[in-house]
């Protein structure tokens, strides 16, 4: 089949991971718009996507201090605010702001999910070429991270769900005939996989032409997880899921041959979200379906202005008056913490699997 041809196969001397993608790599981008006085200032509710609290980290913080260093969000703000790499306060800590990674971004197009209520999405493309800026090139001794696609899928998927209930209520109001629905349905379908897969190939294109050819040595591409088997997928209507599932595995699809002969590694965050889905126990997880933030308190915890109780408002701190975890919940033992990104005991697991897996290319 094929695919990369696979990464160096010696030890990396790493003094930086460089971390490329969207929320689900998101080191706290969007802190400002969690702001308790809703100044941008501290003291804030959460942060990043996961559940929030002092020692609230995600996998690229986690892999980075297993390695010895630290990753910091490369630009904060949000609604037009914005400052490029606040942890350069301390001079000490001004190369280590490496984790590009924004909630909503997409691959190439700038308008990302929740552009449009104020959220940077900064694309893939933009993030690499302001690495570039900022370092030159790529030396050869950074653990390069690149996991993105999730929003061009969720885009497409929401835009052909969006028409297909709009055909539904046509045939319904007697405007269009079931066979007629289907049909433009079907074409929604193709349409919406051909830019999926548009997305893949420019993702790839981007390792190739500003990652490798710039220097990039260790680059690891990781794969999207299906967006199906989460709390987000079961909310989507039966009929439709199977459509989501098939977005994802066009997007993985064309990713890997997009990469063809190219000297990465992939790193399978599908399929390790398959083995813990299958077997929760084994990694630790005690509840795999359910949401570890709960809407209700966070929607009171904003005054109204957070519905969707998405984790980025999330704080998981014990006995916090800002607290917005579900009753009963656990922030280690639960998996997601709303309907698409993992908690922190989530981040703790998927990390544990990633080291396995660079362990296995012999990078670490």
């Amino acid at each position: 089949s094929r695919g990369p041809i696979g990464g160096p196969s010696a030890k990396g001397n790493f003094v930086s991971v460089v971390s490329f993608g969207d929320s689900l790599s998101d080191a706290g981008t969007y802190t400002p718009a969690t702001s308790v006085t809703a100044n941008g200032q501290a003291p804030y509710i959460g942060g990043k996507f996961t559940t929030n609290s002092a020692t609230g980290t995600i996998w690229v913080e986690n892999l980075a201090a297993s390695l010895g260093l630290v990753i910091t969000p490369h630009e904060v703000g949000f609604a037009g605010l914005s400052t490029k790499c606040p942890a350069a306060a301390n001079p000490a800590l001004a190369a280590t702001c490496t984790a590009y990674g924004q909630g909503g971004a997409r691959v190439t197009d700038p308008i990302g999910i929740g552009h449009s209520a104020g959220s940077l999405t900064v694309p893939v493309k933009t993030q690499i070429a302001n690495h570039l800026e900022r370092f030159g090139n790529f030396k050869g001794d950074e653990l390069v991270l690149v996991f993105a696609g999730a929003n061009d899928i969720v885009a497409q998927f929401s835009s052909f769900a969006t028409k297909a209930a709009q055909n539904g209520a046509d045939v319904v109001a007697g405007r269009i005939t079931q066979a007629q629905a289907d049909a433009a349905n079907q074409a929604n379908v193709f349409a919406a996989q051909a830019e999926v897969k548009k997305a893949a190939q420019e993702l790839a294109a981007y390792v190739k032409t500003e990652m490798l050819a710039k220097g990039a040595k260790y680059v690891a591409v990781v794969t999207v997880p299906d967006l199906a088997a989460t709390p987000f997928g079961a909310a989507v209507p039966a009929s439709a899921r199977s459509q989501l599932t098939a977005m994802v595995d066009v997007l993985n699809l064309w990713l890997r041959d997009s990469l063809d002969g190219l000297p990465v590694d992939m790193i399978d965050a599908n399929g390790i979200f398959k083995a813990i889905a299958a077997n929760p126990s084994a990694y630790g997880v005690v509840n795999i379906a359910g949401r570890a933030c709960d809407p209700a308190k966070i929607q009171a915890l904003t005054q109204g202005a957070v519905t969707d109780g998405t984790a980025l408002f999330c704080n998981s701190t014990e006995g916090s008056a800002l607290n917005g975890l579900t009753t009963g919940a656990d922030a280690s033992t639960w998996f997601f913490a709303d309907g698409l990104h993992p908690t922190t005991g989530g981040h703790k697991v998927f990390t544990d699997e990633v080291v396995k897996v660079l362990k296995g290319f012999g990078w670490i």
